[in-house]
């Protein structure tokens, strides 16, 4: 089990793995947590999650804050044939806003969703006639998009959250199946990866706290 490095910042103690100092401070779940990556999407391969498999992911994605409990997002998925569809549409509008692309281009649109073998969009539904704002609503879906990406990840698959242009296109979301007011959370990539995914330097998170001191003063 790895241990734990710990900074100290303003009044608490922040750990992450790679010195014996407070190893006890560990777990399991925060081992877990502090190795979690994103695998290569173009890496993730068959076999994607079963559907007790999915059935499972989500019911970990909605275990999430949610003001008011409206539920204010919901869960497409995109596999089978209906991924290269969606690629043949995409690069049809793609075309339609840019004109005439090389061929590598569109390419690259016709395998949008069909890298990985499983894509889950996870879709802000904004609800009205309540007091709660929308940017916390939208919030409350990414915490289900990070929550499905874990639950995944857990069972043993590679996972990779994206956007892309088509997520801030109205007639890519239309292309997609959402709804003229609804929003794109973002693109979870799932499918089975074999390899060790590479890192990234990740920030100080001592250098990411402060206590508070009192109002801004410019």
């Amino acid at each position: 089990m790895p241990t734990v490095r710990c900074f100290e910042a303003a009044a608490i103690t922040l750990c992450t793995p790679d010195n014996p100092e407070n190893a006890f401070l560990t777990s399991p779940v925060i081992d877990f947590l502090l190795a979690r990556k994103s695998a290569p999407i173009a890496d993730l391969t068959e076999p994607a999650p079963s559907d007790d498999e999915i059935a499972t992911m989500l019911r970990v994605a909605t275990r999430v804050p949610d003001h008011g409990r409206l539920a204010p997002w919901r869960f497409v998925l995109y596999r089978g044939e209906q991924r290269v569809r969606i690629g043949e549409m995409l690069a049809e509008l793609a075309v339609k806003r840019e004109g005439a692309l090389p061929e590598p281009r569109l390419e690259k649109e016709r395998t949008r969703f069909s890298r990985a073998p499983l894509v889950i969009g996870v879709v802000h539904c904004p609800k009205e006639g309540t007091t709660i704002p929308q940017w916390e609503m939208f919030l409350s879906g990414g915490a289900a998009a990070m929550n499905l990406v874990l639950a995944a990840n857990a069972l043993g698959y590679g996972t990779n959250w994206i956007s892309n242009w088509y997520a801030d296109d109205e007639e890519g979301r239309r292309l997609l199946g959402l709804a003229p007011s609804e929003r794109v959370v973002g693109f979870v990539h799932i499918g089975t990866y074999k390899g060790d995914a590479p890192d990234r330097p990740r920030p100080d998170p001592a250098k990411l706290v402060s206590e508070y001191s009192g109002p801004w003063e410019g």
